[in-house]
């Protein structure tokens, strides 16, 4: 199978793009390299893999051709509540690009495709939801996701199919240290404490990026019409976890005393995920939990192997480019 990974460069599409090589696949690699290319920079030139540097909301439509799969992660992959992004690039990157995408894959052939969404699309909630429950995004990263699962779910001729994905964790060569554990992590590494955002009540499920892999490999190796506009969650109901227990987590894994230190306004998303569809209907499970994922991540900082750098923050690296003009809106009408 030949399989196209539009942000194949970033957290989750460098680790997607070395297990596909592993498993045999072909894979070319769409990414306009904004946050630079260690995510991929050691695979270049294997056998089976291409890297074409583009844009994903203007990339020539070609690109696809010959292509059986698209798995679509290019985005904006973070809330932004100080609004310090353009909202149209929010638009026009997580909402126009894969729903553009999605149209040109199945006039091109590609007979699968598959959609990163988040469980942000469920904003607050008091009961536990699932897939069928009705979305309640609260700010516009979820926002412009939910609009491009219902975009990508109109298309005809494809298989489509939606991956809502709980909060990731865990080593990638193209490391994150925005997200909650391996930002927990990195605090503890550097300052020997742990920021937990206001009130600490909030609930959320989180998954190893690993794990994310694997979800997505079941859905491109199901048979079609088990797959074909369906909604999964991906991650387990073990993993749904109050932000302060996810301290706690981090701390005994590590073997470390308490020390925590709250900080910022109260985070209004509060949810509990059920995960049921996606074990029952495609068999997944997830094999890590928040331990391993400190674990790897911690001995990862100890050996120098990543490092706090500036483009592991999506949100501020990408405030300085849009300040720097590398990045801006093209002008799409929305």
């Amino acid at each position: 199978m030949r399989v196209l990974v539009t942000g194949g460069a970033g957290y989750i599409g460098s680790v997607l793009v070395r297990e596909l090589i592993r498993r045999g696949y072909s894979v070319t690699v769409l990414d306009l390299m904004l946050f630079g290319d260690p995510g991929i920079r050691d695979v270049v030139g294997e056998k089976g893999v291409s890297v074409v540097r583009a844009d994903v909301r203007s990339y020539d439509t070609s690109i696809l051709r010959g292509h059986d799969a698209v798995v679509d992660l290019a985005a904006i992959s973070q809330p932004d509540p100080q609004g310090l992004i353009d909202e149209k690039l929010f638009y026009e990157i997580n909402y126009y690009a894969p729903v553009r995408t999605a149209n040109l894959s199945a006039k091109h052939d590609v007979e699968r495709y598959v959609f990163t969404s988040t469980c942000s699309v469920y904003g607050f909630q008091e009961r536990v939801v699932d897939e069928s429950s009705p979305p309640n995004p609260l700010e516009l990263y979820a926002k412009t996701k939910y609009m491009a699962e219902k975009g990508i779910l109109s298309v005809k001729g494809a298989t489509r199919t939606i991956l809502r994905l709980a909060t990731v964790y865990g080593l990638s060569p193209k490391m994150r240290f925005d997200l909650v554990v391996n930002a927990m992590t990195l605090t503890l590494f550097k300052e020997g404490k742990i920021r937990v955002g206001r009130p600490g009540e909030q609930k959320r499920p989180v998954v190893h990026v690993a794990d994310v892999v694997e979800a997505i490999i079941k859905v491109l190796e199901a048979p079609k019409d088990v797959v074909d506009g369906e909604i999964f969650n991906v991650g387990s109901n073990d993993q749904n976890y109050r932000i302060i227990d996810l301290a706690y987590e981090i701390f005994k894994a590590l073997g470390r005393e308490r020390a925590i230190e709250f900080y910022g306004e109260p985070d209004t998303r509060s949810y509990i995920v059920d995960f049921t569809k996606i074990s029952r209907v495609l068999g997944f499970r997830c094999r890590y939990r928040v331990a391993d994922g400190t674990r790897e991540v911690y001995k990862a900082l100890e050996e120098g192997v990543v490092r706090d750098e500036p483009w592991t923050k999506v949100v501020s690296w990408w405030k300085k480019l849009q300040d720097e003009g590398v990045v801006k809106p093209l002008g799409i009408t929305i």
